[in-house]
């Protein structure tokens, strides 16, 4: 089940949400260094973290699951998220260079169709990085984090995911080697727990990040394009909403 919109937006909005901010965007530029020109989407609630590349990528989408809500982002010029169904993403195939999936796989029912989905909107040559709580970190137990609802994964448990989606694992990295607590010592000292987590306890990091590319040469059985008839619903503040309604879908022999 993905956590609601506003329990999310005051996790981040708080001290312990804002050092979490911090520590996973640094682990995350370290992957994504340079988006100067590319096309990059987040999907589930990525807001905190898609800040960065508005300066640098040539396009910034937050998708948004409909399970979850959606957020009106940013708060100046044109509204730039969407709500929408995380089996049917309102995107071209072929569309998007990067997919920053957060707070996202583990609160779906149905994580397979979600990674397809994304695999058929993801350039050939792009990149999807997926942020999912860590299972064996202390941010999976902490309920009054968005980190600890849902279903989380190992390491291993991940990157089968993903190849069952058809992606291939690329680079894994972790983050949040900071306690989950609202002491001020403790998220002070944030930095020092991450340069030493993951050094030398690399597997007990709050989150687990792995880089995929597209496996390209599957033997998966083809399968007819949907027809579909897109409903465009405004909301307020900027937001829009896409709704696709499948007509038919046949596999070929």
């Amino acid at each position: 089940m993905h956590a609601d919109i506003v329990a999310l937006q005051a996790f981040y909005q708080a001290s312990l949400g804002q050092v979490a901010r911090r520590m996973v965007l640094r682990a995350l530029r370290e992957v994504w260094s340079n988006t100067a020109g590319l096309t990059v989407a987040g999907v589930g609630y990525a807001i905190p973290y898609l800040r960065p590349f508005r300066g640098e990528a040539a396009r910034v989408l937050a998708l948004m699951p409909a399970q979850q809500g959606v957020a009106p982002w940013p708060s100046e010029g044109p509204g730039l998220s969407c709500l929408c169904d995380d089996a049917s993403l309102p995107l071209p195939d072929l569309s998007v260079d990067r997919v920053l999936l957060i707070h996202g796989l583990e609160g779906t029912e149905h994580p397979r169709p979600l990674l397809r989905e994304i695999w058929r909107v993801l350039a050939g040559n792009g990149r999807l990085l997926v942020v999912a709580p860590n299972r064996r970190g202390l941010w999976a137990r902490a309920d009054g984090t968005p980190f600890g609802h849902g279903h989380p994964y190992s390491a291993g448990q991940l990157a089968r995911a993903l190849t069952d989606a058809l992606f291939v694992p690329l680079r894994q990295t972790s983050a949040l080697f900071v306690p989950p607590v609202q002491s001020r010592l403790a998220l002070s000292w944030a930095p020092a727990w991450e340069k030493l987590g993951r050094r030398w306890f690399p597997g007990f990091g709050g989150v687990t990040m792995i880089e995929a590319g597209k496996q390209m040469f599957a033997g998966v059985t083809s399968v007819e394009p949907v027809a579909k008839k897109s409903l465009i619903m405004p909301l307020p503040n900027g937001v829009t909403q896409w709704h696709h309604e499948p007509h038919d879908q046949r596999p070929n022999p």
